[in-house]
């Protein structure tokens, strides 16, 4: 890396540039110069880079391919296609070029093109990894995993220790559906190469997903004893025990990632659930106070406070918590559910509604929201307000239930026109929870007889 960040070169483009000077480059220094910025992603100055190079030399065919590529990472296919058709005729013997014309159709949608470059290109023996790479990457695009498989296999031919040539190898047996394959090449694999990370991220992986934990976490102990650094596996170890109901085992894995990690608040939040797993609630509430210690804001540890809280017996700890958690991610429905319960629950109507406003407003079509919202606005005397609310209910669901209501509603304004009119419709739709609504309702009670009297 120390080339990019201490490049001579480099530096006297730039100072050409900042003082506006004129200052003589080789074409092979324009080249570096603009590959550099492309390695970098700064496309806006491998742009200028390109202007300045075929200012000063206008006809060289290297310099032209440059922009070409430069066209293509700004996404400008219609100069692209322009250069590409005025270098064709030159440049069928460079593969930097027939890498482009591939990049050209596959940023397009057209992977058999692509492909067709690519096998072009490799006719000419370079950069043979990265071509069956490419080749097998368009492959995945068309959904034919078999010859994408036989082109990675190829790239990691040409380069034995490419990392996403090994990984593309395996999700390509994966979605072949041919796990006795893919652990043979793998254990093949792994006997070339003992100390491949990947390999062994590999080999764990594919054992956790066919629920043989013991042996997934065998392939991630000896990536951990490879590089005890790579917090992500021990995740993976603990998410082995955590599958197999070894709660205290992957409390012990997580606590080593902790000694590695810099923010520790999920970690914390993980030991938390392990722990409640293991009815352990004093336990899992100190680990979730610690992830929140870490990080004050993580509302996770927030509503699995609110939870604890709530088995124990201490509700107003578990409002406290959940109204906490749903300051922090007010979008989530599920915690706007449980606010608007735990609000109920404490006798707190007025504050359950503006929980269940979101929830009708968000999510109309579930039924139980409206039932919900209405019955507290009539909790509360408003049956005026729950009176409009029910009609839009009415809107998506057809149900008994908001039609009881509804008469309910009515009877307690006085309106028994509306109020019978509602109930009728109600014991046309299921009669059956009439008793149920008579004990909710008892103006019900004495109305159902009236209705029926007219209905015969």
């Amino acid at each position: 890396m120390e080339e990019f960040f201490e490049n001579e070169l480099i530096r006297k483009f730039e100072e050409m540039v900042e003082n506006n000077d004129e200052l003589y480059f080789e074409t092979e220094e324009y080249e570096d110069i603009i590959i550099y910025y492309l390695e970098m992603g700064d496309i806006s100055f491998a742009e200028m880079a390109t202007n300045y190079a075929l200012k000063l030399h206008p006809n060289s065919l290297e310099l032209k391919i440059k922009k070409f590529e430069v066209l293509l990472e700004l996404e400008n296919y219609t100069q692209a296609k322009e250069l590409m058709q005025e270098l064709q005729e030159a440049s069928m013997e460079s593969t930097d070029f027939l890498v482009c014309c591939a990049k050209y159709y596959s940023n397009l949608g057209n992977p058999r093109r692509a492909i067709t470059f690519c096998e072009r290109a490799l006719e000419l023996e370079e950069e043979e990894n990265f071509l069956h790479n490419f080749i097998a990457d368009e492959y995945v695009n068309l959904e034919d995993p078999f010859n994408a498989l036989k082109h990675y296999k190829l790239a990691l031919k040409y380069d034995q220790q490419d990392e996403y040539s090994l990984e593309n190898v395996m999700f390509c047996y994966n979605q072949l559906s041919r796990s006795d394959e893919a652990i043979e090449f793998l254990n093949g694999y792994l006997n070339e190469f003992a100390f491949s990370e990947t390999a062994w991220y590999e080999y764990g992986q594919f054992y956790f997903n066919r629920k043989n934990y013991d042996e997934a976490i065998r392939g991630f102990d000896y990536l951990l004893a490879i590089n005890p650094q790579a917090v992500g596996v021990y995740a993976n170890k603990a998410a082995c025990y955590e599958a197999m109901g070894e709660w205290l085992k992957a409390v012990e894995v997580y606590e080593e990632m902790l000694e590695l990690e810099y923010t520790k608040s999920f970690t914390y939040y993980k030991i938390g659930l392990c722990y409640k797993e293991n009815k352990q609630p004093v336990l899992a509430l100190n680990a979730f106070q610690k992830s929140l210690r870490d990080d004050p804001q993580f509302y996770l540890s927030m509503m699995e406070q609110s939870y604890i809280y709530e088995e124990m017996g201490s509700m107003k700890e578990a409002l406290h918590f959940a109204k906490e958690a749903v300051s922090m991610n007010d979008n989530n429905l599920d915690y706007q559910k449980r606010l608007a319960f735990l609000y109920i629950d404490s006798g707190r109507f007025e504050e359950s509604l503006v929980c269940l406003k979101k929830l009708v407003d968000f999510e109309p079509n579930r039924f139980y929201n409206w039932y919900a919202y209405s019955e507290v606005l009539m909790l509360i005397g408003e049956f005026e307000e729950a009176i409009t609310v029910l009609n839009q209910a009415t809107k998506l669901h057809n149900r008994a239930e908001i039609y009881y209501q509804l008469s309910n509603c009515y009877f307690h304004m006085n309106n028994q026109k509306e109020g019978r009119k509602a109930l009728d419709v109600a014991l046309d739709l299921d009669p059956n929870l009439l008793e149920d609504m008579k004990l909710k309702y008892p103006f019900i009670k004495e109305e159902v007889e009236k209705v029926k009297t007219k209905k015969k």
